[in-house]
């Protein structure tokens, strides 16, 4: 048999001279093998593996050093120009997996042996595969793909010692869990369930792509997937007669080459039977090949153009399928066979079902979707609740955990912090402000503009542009400083809603404007404090602002409001002293000081009966007051106050702020669930200030674990920030995550990265310094520093 790169035939062969990596403190990093096929070798599981390493180390830093030991056989060999392939394991050779078992025993480094499982894969060596699996020393980690059920005597008994042999078990889906559970013997601590990943996509508009792919006015039906007579595309042409009847313009598009396997033993029989039935239904102006194997960000276009996907295998024991997963990720409906993987995802009005092979239950369920706008709409939305959990950032996440409790502890977990990325940010930004809200990542005009959002949008770009030098930022720091100036009313108060048309809503009669007023004197503060760096007119607006704006002060009681203004007076002080910040400081921090000491006790040290939202303001603000006046009572307080808050919301592990739904009262346990990123950014903020004024390395420490929540470090382990559009989720819920990226949440996480960004996370930090470099290349605005 042909071979697909010649090499010469070696039992076991290191790909290169291996370097260890190693930790900040010099210690080398527990090393991960992965026993897995991987590219250029062209299959799911190869695909599978890059993705997931691949977003593990992206997740995370200093923690592990993963390797791979890739699959071979004596029909299928490639060059590896990959690094991270230390060996390769010829199944066709016995002696190879003798080499391979002296080689990981000797690796006092190598920690864990993961191996990607596939029962195709070890078929033509069984009998030394088992002899593996017996004879390694190192904890191993079994990932079937395929589970099956009501195995006969001696299947069972292969399979049986891998299960007993194992530390720990990922199946991806609950079903084949259960099939583990009833059919063999196995520990259910053993298992884990780790759905397969998929990817973060911006939900692109579909009538652009189809234009750039050329099936502009088309209905686009989608496949795809490496072509063998098991995917069932038979059953698709025979129903796609009925479906153009109904819907003339459709396009069956038929994605992916040849599987290499087939190819070898039987060439390209499977398509050319497929071709010549489409000749015979007369369908060639309704079919498409893409008869290549596409590079990703190619493939999740085509799956985000298409209307309607369908997944038609004919294999009933297919536990899970990646193609599934990928389209609906990318907003795809589904129409699908019923393996297990799609009853599991599909149930709950998010997918539809036929049988297996029956071409008429096909076109009835392609004809519902492509005529109905709403029920496509629904599936749709209800599909993507589902499936974005499994995304590869989550199941990054997932395994590190996993990795580590196998490793017992021996690995350390540090979350890398991700690009800063302001595509949403400026993406929610209109010529006039910041809309509040969004579906999914697409922004919602019809929710109008908040006072709030503008104010925090303003500080966040201010943060940006100080680290950056970036002119680009300028034009929206004009924009947010202009809308705080549109909400600037007589007397000194600013209001906080306004509608898309540019009109002032109702709601400003029925809430508390103290707020929108404090948080605009903080942005308009904090603006002033980068005098040295901002256009001149930029900040002389401000000022004048800021003026009219504190004359109103003394007449606020509102604590968070009051909190808002000192943190704005203690940044104005920085660029500009006056009398008045001092004397104002001093009034509005003896305020929050008489509420502490009415409402705190031994058990309570606090300045309500109540935990609520925003909560480290408080402390954080008495701690400005105490840089501005050297008050020693200011300071006392913020630290006791602070200190009870961090118990309130901090385990060993992660923090877990103040549920938004109910609020912690005095006497009664804290709430459970409906955590917002606004008070996990603000929660860092105050660290930051409080290991500065402090030098307490514990306050950096659970500055960190505050950070990571976004990054999975939640009860769920799942992400709140998107890394593919820069947005941030909306909220993290008992069971999901609101996956609405609205202005409060997707500011909220850029204050919280940029105030982190140089103490934890890096491997190497250089976009300021690229952002800078780039900067310098641009003209500046007249007057800018």
């Amino acid at each position: 048999m042909k071979k697909y790169t010649s090499q010469k035939s070696a039992s076991l062969l290191p790909v290169a001279i291996q370097k260890r990596s190693y930790r900040t403190d010099g210690h080398a990093l527990p090393e991960i093998l992965f026993l897995t096929t991987y590219p250029p070798r062209e299959c799911g599981i190869a695909t599978y593996s890059e993705d997931l390493i691949q977003a593990l180390k992206k997740q995370f830093v200093y923690s592990f050093d993963l390797k791979v030991c890739a699959i071979e056989s004596d029909q299928e060999q490639h060059d590896y120009p990959n690094p991270i392939v230390k060996y390769k394991l010829n199944t066709s050779q016995p002696a190879s997996y003798e080499n391979l078992t002296n080689r990981i025993n000797a690796d006092d480094n190598l920690k864990i042996v993961l191996i990607q499982h596939e029962f195709g894969l070890f078929a033509e060596t069984t009998v030394a595969f088992n002899t593996f699996v017996a004879r390694i020393k190192k904890p191993i980690v079994f990932v079937f793909h395929t589970v099956l059920p009501r195995p006969d005597a001696v299947f069972k008994q292969n399979v049986q010692h891998l299960l007993d042999r194992a530390d720990g078990l990922i199946v991806m889906t609950h079903g084949a869990r259960e099939i583990l559970l009833r059919d063999y013997t196995t520990d259910d601590q053993k298992i884990t369930v780790i759905p397969h990943g998929t990817h973060l996509v911006p939900h692109l508009d579909k009538k652009t792509l189809k234009q750039k792919y050329g099936l502009a006015r088309r209905k686009v039906l989608s496949t795809f997937g490496l072509l063998s007579s098991g995917k069932g595309i038979e059953t698709t042409l025979e129903a796609l007669p009925s479906i153009v009847k109904s819907t003339p313009e459709v396009t069956f598009l038929i994605i992916g080459k040849t599987h290499p396997t087939v190819a070898l033993r039987e060439g390209e029989v499977y398509r050319e039977q497929l071709q010549r039935r489409i000749a015979e239904l007369g369908l060639e102006d309704h079919v498409l090949f893409i008869n290549k194997y596409l590079p990703l960000d190619e493939l999740l276009d085509y799956l985000q153009l298409t209307d309607v996907y369908l997944f038609t295998s004919k294999d009933p024991n297919q536990a899970v399928s990646g193609t599934f997963s990928y389209a609906l990720s990318c907003g795809c409906p589904v129409v699908s066979t019923p393996i297990p993987h799609a009853r599991e995802v599909l149930a709950g009005d998010s997918g539809l079902l036929f049988d297996f092979g029956d071409a008429g239950q096909l076109a009835q369920a392609v004809n519902r979707l492509l005529g109905d706008k709403d029920l496509r709409t629904r599936i749709v939305l209800n599909a993507l609740h589902k499936i974005t959990c499994t995304a590869w950032e989550n199941s990054a996440v997932a395994h590190a955990k996993f990795l580590q409790r196998i490793a017992r502890k021996r690995i350390e977990l540090h979350y890398r912090n991700p690009e800063i990325n302001l595509d949403h940010f400026k993406k929610l930004t209109t010529d006039f402000g910041m809309l509040q809200f969004s579906v999914l990542n697409r922004p919602d005009t019809g929710s109008g503009y908040t006072l709030d959002d503008n104010a925090r949008a303003l500080i966040a770009l201010c943060q940006h542009y100080k680290l950056t030098r970036d002119a680009t930022d300028l034009p929206y720091l004009q924009i947010y400083l202009d809308f705080i100036c549109f909400c600037e009313r007589p007397g000194g108060l600013f209001i906080n809603y306004v509608d898309f048309h540019r009109n002032v809503t109702g709601q400003n009669q029925t809430v508390n404007l103290q707020d929108a007023t404090g948080r605009a004197i903080w942005a308009l503060g904090y603006l002033v404090s980068l005098s040295h760096l901002l256009p001149y007119t930029m900040i002389a607006q401000a000022e004048q602002l800021f003026g009219r704006a504190i004359r109103c002060a003394y007449d606020i009681h509102s604590p968070r409001a009051m909190a808002f203004i000192i943190k704005g007076l203690y940044y104005h002080n920085r660029a500009a002293s006056i009398n008045e910040t001092l004397e104002l400081s001093t009034v509005l921090a003896n305020r929050l000081v008489q509420m502490y000491r009415h409402e705190a006790s031994e058990d309570w040290r606090w300045f309500e009966s109540y935990l609520t939202y925003a909560n480290s303001l408080l402390p954080e603000a008495l701690l400005c007051a105490y840089t501005l006046t050297d008050n020693e009572v200011y300071q006392n307080i913020a630290k006791r106050s602070f200190d009870f808050l961090i118990e309130k919301t901090f385990d060993q592990d992660c923090i877990k702020v103040v549920s938004n739904k109910t609020w912690h009262y005095k006497g009664t346990l804290c709430g459970q669930y409906g955590e917002q990123p606004i008070d996990v950014a603000y929660t860092v903020i105050a660290l930051r200030k409080f290991h500065d004024i402090f030098k307490e390395k514990h306050y950096l420490e659970k500055m960190e674990m505050a950070f990571n929540w976004f990054l999975g470090n939640n009860h769920l382990e799942q992400v709140i920030y998107n890394p593919c559009t820069g947005g941030c989720f909306d909220g993290l819920e008992e069971h999901n995550v609101n996956l609405n990226q609205g202005a409060e949440s997707t500011v909220s996480y850029l204050m919280a990265r940029l105030m982190s960004y140089k103490y934890f996370g890096n491997e190497t930090d250089s976009y300021a310094q690229r952002k800078r470099h780039k900067s310098m290349k641009t003209p500046q605005k007249k007057g800018t520093d």
